[in-house]
């Protein structure tokens, strides 16, 4: 009897990226007041003036200035009247951000693949176009009134997109050395984290790379929960925190509070010498979060050797972290505007893919003195 050697099994082949993303396109802030922020962020930040949207533009009900440095570009949107969308969204959240754009090769397939797997349509595939190219626009709604645009922008050669003109100016502080965006966190409430895990996972096919319980980020007061999603190449990462339960009110929970409702909490911005970044950080004005001394007694106990001198690190506040694959260095700064809500990273990786775990017990007890101070612990 012949023998028979049974067939090799078929391996499937690896599902394909229904959502290629490249990256951060621009983060779009509603503000009361886009002028006089866009001359903070360019002042204390470094950012220069790229683009200009509004009456002058034929744009009638908001004028938005488009700032930028290096690969990070913000949208600063203000209205010109009340009883409309964006004002609503200041009279309840205050300044904050709106949309976070990511950058695709076809918007209209990234807005059909994902409102197929159960996103919820903010702007069908709309072309915009002028003397400089075509742009494809699309977007999706995602936690509280935050949305993700597809920006398709392959086919376009203007400033920013059409309906902008170039913004010059006459004053262009020098840069600090942000280059792109990190990361972005939302906020979201009560036992929301893993729906919006879900939704992440779902609709636009990202996958959980990390996960943080109440063990993991806790102070004696206070605890959140965390998980990190990324995007199939890693370009685009979004972690997600919500409240846990604790003695007192969390940071998440006062920020909710503050901001009627879920958005994102912070922007990371990398850069490639954070103690040349901050140092012009904090001589511009930029307040961050103070570490305690004690803090830097034994870090390098934790983290081991580092390129760095440790004297200028504790000087400026800056925090020390170590996973599998190196080390990150990191400072947060505390609110910049009076609700305390929106507040920005600023993160240099030398090798690490983490989010800074062994940090967050001196983070989280700096972030609940601001909160005594405003007497919302």
């Amino acid at each position: 009897m012949p023998s028979t050697i049974a067939a090799p099994k078929k391996v499937p082949a690896a599902e394909k990226d229904f959502l290629p993303l490249q990256g951060t396109d621009y983060i779009e802030f509603y503000v009361g007041n886009a002028k006089q922020a866009a001359h903070f962020y360019k002042t204390v930040f470094g950012f220069q003036s790229l683009a200009y949207s509004g009456p002058e533009t034929g744009t009638k009900e908001k004028a938005s200035y488009v700032i930028r440095q290096n690969k990070l570009t913000f949208v600063l949107t203000t209205p010109l009247r009340s009883g409309n969308a964006i004002a609503d969204h200041i009279a309840k959240h205050g300044d904050g951000v709106k949309a976070i754009a990511l950058k695709v090769e076809d918007a209209t397939s990234a807005w059909e693949e994902t409102t197929r797997r159960g996103g919820k349509s903010f702007l069908e595939p709309m072309s915009l176009n002028d003397g400089d190219g075509q742009l494809v626009i699309s977007g999706i709604h995602t936690y509280g009134d935050t949305v993700h645009l597809f920006i398709e922008r392959e086919n376009y050669h203007g400033v920013f997109m059409p309906g902008f003109r170039p913004l010059e100016s006459t004053y262009n502080p020098a840069e600090t050395g942000l280059l792109y965006v990190d990361h972005c966190v939302g906020n979201v409430g009560w036992n929301q984290m893993n729906p919006w895990v879900k939704f992440y996972e779902d609709v636009m096919g990202f996958r959980n790379i990390l996960s943080f319980d109440d063990k993991d980020i806790s102070t004696e007061y206070s605890a959140l929960m965390s998980k990190v999603m990324s995007n199939g190449n890693g370009y685009v990462k979004f972690p997600i925190n919500e409240p846990a339960e604790g003695k007192k009110k969390s940071q998440v929970e006062e920020y909710l509070d503050f901001y009627d409702g879920e958005g994102v909490q912070h922007v990371a911005i990398a850069t490639n010498d954070i103690v040349k970044t901050v140092t012009e950080l904090q001589k511009r004005g930029l307040e961050f979060l103070h570490i305690p001394s004690t803090y830097y007694e034994t870090v390098l106990d934790r983290v081991g050797d580092i390129d760095e001198d440790l004297e200028p690190l504790e000087r400026l506040g800056i925090l020390v972290d170590r996973d599998e694959e190196g080390y990150l260095l990191q400072i947060f700064t505390k609110p910049v505007e009076d609700r305390p809500t929106l507040f920005f990273e600023i993160i240099q990786r030398k090798g690490a893919k983490s989010f800074g775990k062994g940090n967050f017990k001196a983070l989280f007890e700096a972030l609940e003195r601001e909160q005594e101070a405003r007497g919302n612990l």
